[in-house]
Order: structure tokens, then C-alpha cells, then sequence
């Protein structure tokens, strides 16, 4: 029997969590030295994936009892315009080599998918390790990430705030508190609960510390997570809900001037931080960081908040996907004067043509529509153009997670 004909698609449940821990690790080439760098030990790092096994959907292909390609999906939710979508987030992603080209994967996804699909995940993320293999699958761009440094004579003046600052442990209430003040209102940040903050928090080192901005009222209006070593003050993230909190932010980071000699650390969203500084002439990297895809594209449309307009606007496009048939066909988007879509299969012709990467990346405010349009990504007339713009929001996505 050849070897193709013994594989077996099924669940991966927390029996195999042994093998599930070895692919990856298999896969991503982290060594016994890395994990002791960072204080884990094995039982340590099987200990952690558990819940993944217990919450998340995972798939695997089996040569008998041995798990050789694997996929898992977590149940996260995500801020897209302030409303709250279910999304499945794609990870542990791997099949050993001597497995590969047999097209295990693709099925994998497509099941994945198909599963996503049934519980109502109308949308994925994931953090591609190729843009170039999750865009094929139907995965596009939605968020980057900007690596800064910057010297100690460089940082920002102190500036009068109304608020104060308060250190407490990382991993304390208070911090979850002032993410999910910030989440709730900020556009494409993923709402935590354990299985995300477990994930989040899943490759700190313990030096990790947290100091909260607070406003009169005593409500967190942001945070910076950070640690320092070598002179060095390290930015884990900062989110802020307004300018005054941002300022009072680095009122504090700017406080440890006589400590260190420069700051570096990464910021999850479009706004480069040089404009802000007084002396702007500092190192900035701007990186891809995740990317999304549209799971279903009619339960994703009937969640999605349009901007209101004075008249009802219609647009009928063939829409292709790589993976998922429910998406690939001419359907017609009917957007009501209020901002209400609805998106319906049609047998009308149409010459508008877009994939669904580009309505991903498009929904998502992460390109707009007339640059997408002026780079071949969307077919359509300069009026539908037009339309698209003013029926979008201008936002890009904030995403600051890592799983």
C-alpha cells in the first residue's frame, strides 16, 4: 500500500499533544537553547499549548498513529468598524518535509476553512511565514508593524497631562482592564479573553513590566509594556485611547532619561511616530505583520457597517476565491441609505471583477479602493470607484497580537 493511501484527516485532541508540540517545533526550528533563553522547559511549553488542544479546532493528517501535517484554528473575536465578528485565528501551521507536495495542507485549509465557515467565523487572521503561499490561499495584507529606536536625547519634552501613572505587574487585571477600553473602541484589535492573552503573553521574558495611564476619573486610558536591560528601554506595546494618554505615556518613558540610552519597540499602526518628536531624525522599519481573508463573504457583508449616504448604492461584481466555491461567483451588494450591505448571488453579467484578497484588504480600510483600483486589484468604472470610497471607512487595522 503506498504511502498516500495510509494517510487520515482527523481531529487532533489532547492525546496528541506531544506530537502536536514536536511538529511545531519540528517545523519552526526552535531549539532546546532558545527555550532555556527564555526560561521554558519542554514540559513547560507543552504545558502552555494544552489549551489550544482543548479550545481550538484542530486538524490533523495521521500516517497511522503518527500526526504528520497540522493546522488549528482559535476561537478569537475581532473589532472591524465597532462591530464585534467571530474570526478564526489560523496557527500551528506544519507538515514534516518528508510529507510535503501531497497537497496535504491545501486540504487541510480548506477544511479549516469550511469549518470557520459553520461556526459563524466569517473572517480569518493569521501570521503568514510567506505572504506569498497565504495569498494564493485567498489571505491578504491587513496590518503592519513599525520598528522604532530612538536615542535618549531624541525623546519627547514632558508635556502637562491631567492624569497619572501607575506601574503594576504585567499580567495584572488592571492591564487586561485598560486593553479592552482601547479594543473596544480601536478598529481591527482582537477582544482578549484567556486562550488570547495566554497567547499573547506566551514568549515573555519575566522582566516584562506594565505602567498605566489613568485618567481624572480613574479610568485606563492606555498603557505601555516594556522592560529594560543593557540600557535599553524595550516597547512591548503602548495603546492609548487619546492624545493626553499617549502623552502621558512617554512623560513616563522619557522619566528614565539618566537610566538608558535609547528606546526601541513597535508600534501596530499606520501613524509613524517621527512627526510626533520634536527631533524627528530616528531609525523606523515598517514590516507586513498579519494578514486576513474573508471566510464568507455574505455573513461577513450582513455584519458590516457601510458609511450612510443619502440613497441606496447597488454594485454587481464576479467575485473569485482560490479555495472556497460560496465565494466565487457574480453577486450583486446592495448597500441601504443607513449603511446596511447585503450581498446576493446573481445571473446578471457583469465586468467588475475582484478577488478575495483585494475585498479583504479593501473592507478592512488596509488599502483604498481607488489604489487598489489604479494598481489592477479591482476592476470596475471610476463611478463604482467613487462609490466604494465614499461607502468604506477611512481607518486602517490595529492589531498588536501574536499567535
Amino acid at each position: 500500500m503506498s504511502r498516500r493511501k495510509q494517510l487520515k484527516m482527523r481531529k487532533v485532541g489532547l492525546e496528541h499533544l506531544e506530537q502536536y508540540n514536536q511538529l511545531l517545533r519540528y517545523v519552526f526550528q526552535v531549539t532546546d537553547r532558545e527555550l532555556h533563553q527564555i526560561g521554558w522547559e519542554e514540559k513547560e511549553i507543552i504545558r502552555a499549548k494544552s489549551p489550544i488542544l482543548e479550545q481550538a479546532d484542530v486538524l490533523g493528517w495521521f500516517d497511522d498513529d503518527k500526526l504528520i501535517s497540522q493546522v488549528a484554528v482559535y476561537p478569537f473575536q475581532v473589532r472591524i468598524f465597532n462591530k464585534t465578528y467571530d474570526m478564526g485565528g489560523l496557527t500551528g501551521v506544519g507538515t514534516y518535509p518528508e510529507y510535503s507536495g501531497q497537497g496535504l495542507m491545501h486540504k487541510l485549509l480548506c477544511q479549516a476553512l469550511e469549518n470557520m465557515r459553520n461556526r459563524k467565523q466569517s473572517i480569518s487572521y493569521l501570521y503568514p511565514y510567506s505572504i506569498p503561499y497565504y495569498r494564493r490561499k485567498g489571505w491578504e495584507i491587513i496590518s503592519d508593524k513599525i520598528t522604532f529606536e530612538i536615542n535618549d536625547y531624541q525623546l519627547p519634552k514632558n508635556k502637562r497631562v491631567s492624569g497619572e501613572i501607575e506601574r503594576v505587574p504585567a499580567e495584572s487585571e488592571q492591564v487586561r482592564e485598560a486593553y479592552e477600553r482601547f479594543a473596544l473602541q480601536t478598529h481591527g484589535a482582537m477582544l482578549r479573553g484567556d486562550l488570547a492573552w495566554n497567547e499573547y503573553w506566551l514568549w515573555d521574558t519575566d522582566d516584562l513590566m506594565a505602567a498605566i495611564y489613568y485618567n481624572e476619573e480613574g479610568e485606563p486610558d492606555g498603557y505601555v509594556l516594556y522592560w529594560i536591560a543593557d540600557e535599553i528601554f524595550h516597547i512591548k506595546d503602548m495603546i492609548f485611547v487619546h492624545e493626553e494618554a499617549r502623552s502621558g505615556l512617554w512623560n513616563f518613558i522619557s522619566a528614565h532619561f539618566s537610566m538608558i540610552s535609547k528606546v526601541t519597540g513597535n508600534i501596530h499602526t499606520d501613524e509613524p511616530l517621527a512627526f510626533l518628536l520634536e527631533d524627528a531624525d530616528i531609525k523606523e522599519t515598517i514590516s507586513p505583520y498579519f494578514m486576513a481573508r474573508i471566510v464568507d463573504i455574505e455573513m461577513f457583508i450582513a455584519l458590516y457597517p457601510f458609511k450612510a449616504d443619502t440613497a441606496d448604492r447597488k454594485w454587481t461584481f464576479t467575485l473569485d476565491d482560490p479555495l472556497l466555491s460560496w465565494n466565487q461567483g457574480t453577486f450583486t451588494l446592495h448597500i441601504s441609505a443607513e449603511g446596511k450591505g447585503e450581498i446576493l448571488r446573481t445571473s446578471e453579467k457583469s465586468s467588475d471583477k475582484i478577488d478575495i484578497q483585494t475585498m479583504t484588504t479593501m473592507l478592512l480600510g488596509y488599502k483604498r479602493p481607488d489604489y487598489l483600483h489604479k494598481i489592477g486589484r479591482l476592476s470596475c468604472s471610476p463611478d463604482t470607484v467613487d462609490m466604494l470610497e465614499d461607502a468604506i471607512e477611512q481607518q486602517t487595522p490595529y492589531f498588536s497580537d501574536y499567535f
